[in-house]
């Protein structure tokens, strides 16, 4: 059961609320918001919409249409690392919100949405934030956007227990329509980055299935702090991988062993194509910038390797496109999606001849979106009855 009528039948009354929180593609900038580096998403018209309506009895119930399923508990007994992992996040948003001292009130929520599931478009972080947005409207309580930001990357970080940073979040409480966000994930600033109107962003699916929880996210982070620790030896002023210089890593490489140096060497890289791809994009150059998307995929391959063999197929045949600048694996990788970037004018062919040609070649049932960025998580209709 989806929209108002789906939520009439299921909880008796119309929803109070409607809300949309968009899903994020990242043009470039993988597994540096953890190293305290830089960051190029986009929010995304595909996300998550929750649909809400308060209580009086401080029971917070959750229909989840995608999965056919309903989860209800007291706010007094969240217990949020336990239950089926969809309610981790609903249950975890709300205990981080009333350990915030928030003072929320029971409510009635059905969650549905477009967006692809672990695909590596944040659906997490889409769910997260709508789920913030509604519960706090519901109790009256006013957050700026990079609190509720913060608040949904602890859920990941203290609930679910993967150890992200903050992109998705951020990309997707505050997103722009027509506009990229360079992001530095250490101050939290973000920078509107304008995606020139003949450019369109191609997301494709690999429908190769991924999972950020699994041991080898959370093992790339433990690599990047065992290769800090050893450059600390160095240069005790170092605060993460963000503030190693090309120069610094060339002299001090001996102190990492082999997959170390490969990992710093992705970060400190990887920084240097965000600010020139942030440039580039402000000024309309989709060329140069599809080239800095290429150097990063080869580096996510080679050096970080998060990459599949699925993900450098989608990737070469969108290379091969006569109207896109570039492709790149987005997300964390290990399946997932692909983001390119495409002239306008062939975007809807070139996506289409991109899937055919992948389908072909993999027997896999890949999908693709034509998109342009969107706003981020916000009320789009409000119903007193």
């Amino acid at each position: 059961m989806t929209g108002a009528d789906g939520f009439r039948a299921l909880f008796g009354a119309p929803p109070q609320l409607e809300i949309r929180s968009p899903g994020r593609v990242n043009l470039i900038g993988e597994h540096t918001d953890y190293n305290d580096g830089f960051v190029l998403p986009a929010a995304l018209s595909l996300g998550t919409t929750v649909l809400a309506r308060g209580r009086d009895d401080g029971i917070l119930r959750t229909h989840a249409a995608r999965a056919g399923a309903t989860d209800a508990v007291p706010l007094a007994d969240l217990q949020a690392a336990s239950g089926p992992d969809w309610t981790r996040y609903v249950r975890g948003v709300a205990q981080i919100l009333l350990a915030e001292g928030v003072p929320l009130r029971g409510a009635d929520l059905l969650v549905d949405g477009d967006l692809p599931l672990g695909s590596g478009l944040s659906s997490s972080a889409s769910l997260e934030i709508g789920l913030v947005v509604a519960l706090t409207e519901l109790a009256g309580a006013e957050l700026d956007r990079r609190t509720m930001a913060t608040l949904g990357r602890r859920v990941e970080n203290e609930i679910v227990g993967v150890q992200c940073g903050i992109m998705d979040q951020l990309a997707v409480a505050c997103g722009e329509a027509s506009h990229a966000l360079l992001v530095d994930c250490r101050s939290l600033s973000v920078e509107p980055v304008r995606v020139p109107e003949d450019a369109r962003l191609l997301v494709l699916d690999s429908a190769a299935p991924r999972a950020l929880a699994s041991s080898a996210y959370n093992r790339r982070r433990a690599e990047c702090e065992s290769a800090l620790a050893r450059l600390r030896a160095a240069d005790p002023a170092l605060r993460a991988l963000r503030d190693v210089t090309p120069e610094l890593l060339k002299q001090e490489s001996s102190r990492m062993d082999p997959v170390e140096l490969r990992r710093v060497r992705h970060v400190v890289s990887e920084n240097w194509r965000v600010l020139g791809a942030a440039r580039a994009l402000g000024v309309g150059n989709l060329i140069r910038t599809g080239t800095l998307m290429r150097l990063s995929h080869e580096s996510l391959r080679d050096d970080y390797e998060v990459s599949s063999p699925q993900l450098d197929e989608l990737v070469r045949i969108a290379c091969d496109e006569p109207f896109v600048a570039g492709a790149r694996l987005t997300g964390a990788g290990f399946g997932g999606c692909v983001v390119a970037l495409a002239w306008a004018h062939d975007a809807d062919a070139a996506c289409a001849r991109i899937v055919e040609r992948y389908r072909a070649r993999t027997g896999l049932p890949g999908r693709g979106w034509v998109c342009s960025p969107a706003d981020g998580a916000r009320v789009v209709s409000r119903n007193s009855a």
